[in-house]
């Protein structure tokens, strides 16, 4: 049976699909955002957002941000670095 869930969770951690969740979770728009975007002073993100932010990472990608970490990771890059090293 084709496991739709399983595709998912195998999407690559780049900054393409990082940004495109940010997009989804935080309605922002995509030309907002770079490798450099500060999640909370560009965007403006509240700590509920954060912890939506990271559920939709986690559900897309397998892996989120621990709680604790979720101060220290502020920008576009940060999610992606953080990310690709939990994943490995």
């Amino acid at each position: 049976i084709y496991n739709h869930l399983e595709e998912i969770k195998t999407m690559e951690i780049n900054f393409e699909n990082v940004r495109d969740i940010i997009v989804n979770t935080l309605s922002c728009e995509a030309d907002q955002i770079t490798p450099e975007t500060n999640l909370y002073e560009d965007l403006e993100a509240d700590s509920l957002e954060a912890v939506e932010l990271s559920m939709a990472l986690e559900e897309a990608f397998g892996v989120g941000i621990a709680d604790e970490d979720m101060t220290q990771v502020k920008t576009v890059a940060d999610i992606v670095n953080y990310l690709s090293g939990k994943k490995q």
